[in-house]
């Protein structure tokens, strides 16, 4: 195999990236963008080598522990379940939330062979056991496998701790709800809670 088909090959690893993107992009790097490529293939090889999963929420870091669960200005009493790393940097990008973390980097899916074992669910416990936080929130996503993932975990930590909730889902800030799909507006209606005064 030539080494521009190596390339391409190797590009389509990515999400979303199918043989004729994988193709323009590795065209891209050779043609234009060789420093760029130099600069690419180095963050790689040393992001490859250094960063692995945080040994307390299963988040990426190149440490032992990632910088959330080393503050001790986070609050203790509430734990997020996430699926994945991107979730915790929207989350804490969106402020707000100032617990720790615990990454799933998953969901449930039997089809997939992604059983419980693989979302880590005795680190789950043991980080349960540790913080005693007052309430895990679930923050899986609103998929069929998201909310299985969600139901399965409430239901293991429903005697561990004092609260277990659900992100809400709903209708999204600056949209219309005749826009909005049927699935959305009865998570919205059965989400729904009672206006401040």
């Amino acid at each position: 195999m030539s080494a521009i088909d190596a390339l391409i090959e190797a590009l389509q690893i990515l999400p979303g990236v199918g043989p004729k993107s994988a193709q323009r992009m590795a065209l891209h790097l050779l043609l234009r963008e060789r420093e760029g490529g130099d600069r690419l293939a180095k963050a790689m090889e040393v992001a490859m080598r250094r960063v692995g999963v945080c040994q307390a929420c299963r988040n990426l870091t190149e440490h032992p522990l990632c910088g959330l669960c080393e503050d001790p200005r986070r609050d203790s009493s509430l734990l997020c379940v996430v699926e994945s790393p991107a979730d915790v940097l929207a989350l804490e990008q969106a402020g707000g939330f100032r617990g720790y973390y615990f990454v799933l980097n998953g969901r449930l899916s039997p089809l997939d062979g992604v059983g419980p074992e693989q979302l880590g669910m005795d680190q789950l416990l043991d980080r349960v056991a540790q913080l005693a936080p007052e309430e895990v929130i679930l923050a899986t996503n609103p998929t069929v496998e998201g909310e299985a993932t969600a139901h399965y975990v409430a239901q293991l930590l429903e005697d561990k701790v004092g609260r277990v909730s659900r992100i809400a889902h709903g209708v999204p800030l600056g949209s219309e709800i005749e826009y909005t799909d049927g699935g959305t507006l009865t998570h919205a209606l059965l989400g729904r809670r009672d206006v401040e005064k």
